[in-house]
This record gives structure tokens, C-alpha cells and sequence, in this order.
């Protein structure tokens, strides 16, 4: 490495140390390598079996540490260890990739990558369609599911395409989050025009996390005038949350509605055999050689989240590594033991049923039946919110499961029952000891 680069790369490791634990330092970020200044952009080589895990989760840390150090305007590259520097003009490849890393979009995430099952095959589909066709398509695309299930990487691979494929189309990326810091921000340094101006002028805009829209009365209405304009101009808008839209606390009818004016999209949780494929998938990305011994012992024990799932494989490879030995189904079971990762075994909507019966001291049949008592409605709403809160069920679903209810009473019933929780002590007692007697335990199988 020449000199410069030796003394850029120290004084980025010293500005990570700062903020890096010191385990996590020495297993992540210790083995880097600066390879190359080209730019703006630093290229970063990483061993092969924790490139991929770099680029995902201390991409925005080495990206912070490049501008303290090195320039504001900073792109990082995470690249293999083999990567060496091309004496040569930058590629259309090169520009379209840097393109899609400076609006915030990680490189990793795009649809090559995404391994396509029952539970996200639609999703998939139309993610596509809106990525090949900003807003001729569906718009605004509405993607919703429980946390961990792809709807993250669809929402950066619709962004990666564009920036790629979409002929100088602008993307902007952002969750929730960023969006109010970033509004609030304005609003303080009196440059709203300017806030206004970098999601307006998009062609594609690209919100996810809209679950935390609550609670941000000022967002809320900066958002929807915000989302108006965009799709009264043509714009394309994709948005991602672990709630449906008539779900989301404390947001107004008028944005729901428009919300729901496009295409609204549920991921479930992927099964068995999916979760294998992206195992493999996962480990074919980082060149990491891993037997399908190990692959089928990690898939039935992880059934939480995807995110849950390729954190486990890196645990296992990273253990592995340490330890000097290719990984075998031994040692990713003594990896997962001490996680507390079992295979486990899902409650059902009938359990649930019965015991919310028993709790309410009344019997399964009047829970289900049209009894319309204070205590038995209150009982079969709560089982309607413990299903929920338990099960993967989308809301008509449990409402066919418990007594033939259509989905807007089950979305009263969630609301009811998230209301009492908070007013009534006999219905917050009720839920806590439903939920911890009903919440899956580690000792059956997965269906």
C-alpha cells in the first residue's frame, strides 16, 4: 500500500475505533484493507467470509469515517480480496453502481439476489413491474409484512434498477426516520424549499419503516402534501411497513386512503424450504463453502426473520473462521444452542381461541359464536389481537379462524383492544398472560 493510502487507512481505522466495540472491531473490521482511492470512492478489500456482512451492516460507519477523514463527499466500496486497481477510465458499470451507493442504496440488495417463494412471490412480481416502469405500473406500491421478510431489499433493489437501468432517472431514498430528521432539520434552519425540492424533484422516491410515522403530527402533514405532489406529477412512489396501511397508529384516513390508492402488497414469513434457499444463496454471495448438512441444520432452527437467519450462517462461518475448521453440522449446533435457537413450534389461532376462553372464564363456542355480552366480545377481540400479535395470519384470515369475521371488524377489534390495553388493567393483564403462556416455545418442531 503506498504511503498516502497506509496513512488514510490509519487514520480511518483510529476514526472506527472510536465507535466500534472492541470485539466487533477485531472480528469485522480489523481484517480490512485499503485498496484504492479512485475519486471519490475508496475501495475497501474484505476477506471473502465477511464481505457481504461488512457491506450490509458497517457500510454507513466506514462511509462516516471516510468523510471525517478523507472528503464530505466520500463513497466506500466493499470489493474481494483479490481486487486489484485497473489503470483505466471508469466503467458505465462503475458510475451506475456509485450512482445507486450515493442515494443510500446498498449494492447487495437487488432482485438477482432475492430468492422467490410462495409467501413474496407477488411482491416480487410487482416490485419488478415498478422498477421496470416507475409509475406506469403500480403507484404508489405499498409493501407490508413482519420485520425481516425482503420487503428492505425489494425496496433497494426497485432503486438499484432504476439508477442502473432507468436512462439518468433520480432516486431518493429514505425510512421514516431520516425523512423527519431531516425535515425537522429544515424547518429549524428555515431551508424547507430545499428539503422539499430533494424528495419533489425524484422520479423515484423510496420510503421505508412507515410504521414510525406515528406520533409526527408536522411529518405526517409534510409527508402527505409531499406524497401528493409526487404522484400528481408522475412520480413513482414505494413505500415499506410491518403494518398494513389502516394499521398505522395515528395516521389520518386521508393518507391511508391514498395510501391504499395504489397496490398494497403483504410478504409472509418465508417456510422451511425457502429459508434454505436463501441460506445457500447468502452463502454463495460470499464465496463461503458451506455443506448442505450445515445449511439443513440452520434452516428449521431460525424461523423468525430473514435477517435472523443470514445473522445465524454468519455466526456460524465467523466461528468457524476463528476456530481454524470448515463448518459441520456439529459446530453450527453448538452455535445455535447458545443462541437459544431451537427448532420451534408455531401457536395456532384454535389454541389461542381456547385459551383466551379459559382466561374469560367463558366457553370456545360463545367466543365464536354472534354473542354480542361486553365479556365475550371483549374475550373474541382480544383473541382477534393475540392472533396477531402471535401468528403470521393476515387479518381476513384470522377473522375466517375466529367465528367468520371480515377484516375490518378484526382491524376494530386490533384497535379496541390496543386502546384498553393501556386504559384497563383486567384486558392489559388479560393480553400479558395470553402472550406469555401462547408465545412459541423452543422444544417442538416447525410445520
Amino acid at each position: 500500500m503506498p504511503a498516502q493510502l497506509d496513512q488514510l487507512w490509519d487514520d480511518i481505522r483510529t476514526e472506527l475505533r472510536r465507535g466500534t466495540p472492541d470485539f466487533k472491531f477485531h472480528i469485522w473490521l480489523e481484517p480490512l484493507e485499503l485498496a484504492e482511492v479512485r475519486g471519490h470512492t475508496l475501495y475497501v478489500r474484505a476477506p471473502d467470509h465477511i464481505r457481504t456482512s461488512v457491506a450490509e451492516r458497517y457500510l454507513p460507519l466506514l462511509r462516516r469515517a471516510a468523510t471525517a477523514c478523507f472528503d464530505c463527499r466520500a463513497v466506500v466500496e466493499i470489493v474481494d480480496p483479490e481486487w486489484q486497481p485497473v489503470d483505466q477510465e471508469e466503467t458505465e458499470a462503475d458510475r451506475e453502481l456509485v450512482a445507486a451507493i450515493q442515494v443510500g442504496l446498498n449494492p447487495k440488495y437487488t432482485f438477482d439476489q432475492f430468492v422467490i417463494g410462495a409467501g413474496n412471490r407477488f411482491a416480487h412480481a410487482a416490485a419488478l413491474a415498478v422498477a421496470e416502469l416507475p409509475s406506469q405500473a403500480y403507484n404508489p406500491l405499498f409493501l407490508h409484512g413482519p420485520p425481516g421478510v425482503g420487503k428492505t431489499h425489494l425496496l433497494h433493489a426497485i432503486g438499484d434498477y432504476v439508477a442502473r437501468f432507468g436512462a439518468g432517472m433520480r432516486v431518493r431514498y429514505a425510512t421514516i426516520e431520516e425523512f423527519t430528521s431531516e425535515f425537522v432539520e429544515a424547518l429549524r434552519e428555515r431551508r424547507t424549499a430545499g428539503f422539499k425540492k430533494s424528495f419533489r424533484d425524484a422520479d423515484v422516491v423510496l420510503i421505508d419503516d412507515m410504521q414510525f410515522l406515528a406520533g409526527r403530527a408536522k411529518t405526517r402533514e409534510e409527508f402527505f402534501h409531499t406524497f401528493n405532489v409526487l404522484l400528481d406529477s408522475g412520480r413513482q412512489l414505494v413505500m415499506t411497513s410491518d403494518r398494513r396501511p389502516e394499521e398505522l397508529p395515528e395516521v389520518e384516513m386521508r393518507l391511508t386512503e391514498r395510501f391504499r390508492s395504489g397496490l398494497v402488497v403483504e410478504l409472509e414469513t418465508p417456510d422451511t424450504n425457502v429459508r434454505r434457499a436463501i441460506l445457500l444463496a447468502r452463502s454463495q454471495l460470499d464465496g463461503v463453502d458451506v455443506s448442505d448438512e450445515v445449511l439443513d441444520e440452520i434452516a428449521p432452527r431460525i424461523t423468525s426473520s430473514v435477517r435472523a437467519l443470514e445473522g445465524a450462517l454468519i455466526r456460524v462461518v465467523a466461528y468457524a473462521s476463528l476456530k481454524g475448521e470448515p463448518p459441520t453440522p456439529d459446530l453450527a449446533r453448538h452455535v445455535l444452542d447458545r443462541l437459544g435457537a431451537h427448532p420451534r413450534q408455531r401457536t395456532t389461532v384454535a389454541e389461542i381461541v381456547e385459551a383466551t376462553a379459559s382466561e374469560f372464564k367463558i366457553g370456545k363456542d360463545e367466543l365464536l359464536a354472534r354473542d354480542r355480552r361486553p365479556r365475550v366480545v371483549m374475550a373474541r377481540q382480544v383473541a382477534m389481537y393475540v392472533a396477531r400479535e402471535l401468528t403470521t395470519h393476515s387479518l381476513p384470515e384470522i377473522g375466517r379462524r375466529i367465528g367468520g369475521r371480515n377484516h375490518t371488524t378484526v382491524l376494530h377489534a386490533l384497535n379496541r383492544v390496543r386502546t384498553a390495553i393501556d386504559t384497563d388493567p383486567t384486558v392489559d393483564i388479560a393480553v400479558d398472560n395470553l402472550i406469555t403462556k401462547l408465545k412459541p416455545r423452543p422444544d417442538g418442531r416447525d410445520e
